[in-house]
C-alpha cells in the first residue's frame, strides 16, 4: 500500500503495487508478478468493472527489467519469465483475513479500534455511537457478499482462491490471482491449475462465500453479547435466502422474463442444464 489518493470527485483511492517487491506478507516468495499475470489481472479487473460488478481497479502496468522465475503449471517445470508491475486500486484493501488475523492473536483492542475505523470510513450509514454497529456491520457485508457472488455467477466467473484473505469487507472483487470465464455453463468449471480438490470451482462460490462469512462472525463475537452473537447467527443464516433471491433476480433480466412465477427457478435450472448437456 504506497498512500491514499483522492481524485476530482472527491472519491478515495487506496493505491497499492502489485508485484513490486517482497512485504512483511509474501509468505517467503519473492513478491514479484509476471506480466502474464499482471496484463491478465489489468484486463479483467477493468472489464469486470465495465460489467457493472463491484471490484477493484487497475490504473497502469509497468513492465520491469527484473527476471522472474516461476512454475506456471505447478508440473515442475520452471521458466524465467518477465516481471511487471500493477498499480491498482480500491476504496479498501481490508479483507475478512484482516480481521481474523487480530481475534486469533488476541489483540481485541486493535480488532475494536480497526472495525471502528472500517466502519466510520466506508460504512457512513452505521452511526458511530450505535451499540449495534457490529452487528449491522455484519449483516451489511452478509448481503452485499451475497449480491457479488450473484454478480460473478450472472457472468459465469469464477475467483480461482476465495479464502478469507481475497475477500473485501467492502464486497469487492480482489486479487486477481488464477480466475476464468465459463465458455459454457459447467457447475465443474476450475480456473486455478492447482486446485486440485477443486475447493473452488464455480458451483461452490456461493458456499465458500457463506464459509468465509461464518469466519468473519467467529472474528467479530470477541467483541459481541450473547443477544447480538445470536441474531449475528440468525443473519448468517439468511445468506442462502440473499443470495438466491438475487441470482433469480439477475438471471431473470437475462431472461427477460417479468413479474413473479413459481417456476421461473425452474426455467432458471432447466436452461442451465440444456446449456450443460449443449
Amino acid at each position: 500500500l504506497i498512500g491514499v489518493y483522492t481524485n476530482r470527485h472527491g472519491e478515495r483511492w487506496e493505491l497499492q503495487l502489485k508485484g513490486s517487491g517482497k512485504t512483511p506478507y509474501s509468505r517467503n516468495g519473492d513478491g514479484r508478478a509476471v506480466l502474464r499475470s499482471s496484463v491478465r489481472e489489468f484486463l479483467c479487473s477493468e472489464a469486470m468493472h465495465y460489467l457493472g460488478i463491484p471490484t477493484s481497479r487497475a490504473a497502469s502496468l509497468v513492465v520491469s527489467d527484473d527476471d522472474v522465475w516461476r512454475d506456471q503449471f505447478y508440473n515442475g517445470n520452471i521458466k524465467k519469465e518477465r516481471g511487471a508491475i500493477v498499480l491498482r486500486l480500491a476504496k479498501s484493501w481490508f479483507r475478512i483475513g484482516s480481521l481474523e488475523i487480530l481475534t486469533h492473536s488476541g489483540e481485541l483492542d486493535l480488532l475494536r479500534r480497526l472495525l471502528d475505523f472500517i466502519i466510520q470510513e466506508h460504512f457512513p450509514s452505521i452511526p458511530m455511537n450505535d451499540s449495534n454497529r457490529y452487528l449491522e456491520f455484519f449483516s451489511t457485508v452478509v448481503s452485499e457478499t451475497a449480491n457479488l457472488i450473484a454478480l460473478w455467477m450472472s457472468v459465469g466467473f469464477a475467483h480461482g482462491v476465495c479464502n478469507t484473505d481475497n475477500f473485501s469487507l467492502l464486497s469487492i472483487t480482489i486479487d486477481y490471482g488464477p480466475f476464468g470465464f465459463m465458455d459454457s455453463y459447467d457447475p465443474n468449471f476450475v480456473p486455478n491449475t492447482s486446485d486440485d480438490e477443486r475447493r473452488y470451482k464455480i458451483g461452490n462460490q456461493a458456499s465458500v462465500g457463506l464459509f468465509n462469512l461464518s469466519k468473519l462472525l467467529q472474528a467479530l463475537k470477541p467483541l459481541l453479547d450473547p443477544r447480538q452473537k445470536q441474531l449475528a447467527s440468525q443473519i448468517l443464516e439468511g445468506y442462502g435466502e440473499h443470495y438466491y433471491s438475487r441470482f433469480t433476480e439477475l438471471f431473470k433480466t437475462k431472461l427477460g422474463l417479468l413479474g413473479e412465477n413459481e417456476n421461473d427457478n425452474f426455467l432458471i435450472a432447466f436452461l442451465l442444464k440444456v446449456s450443460l448437456l449443449c
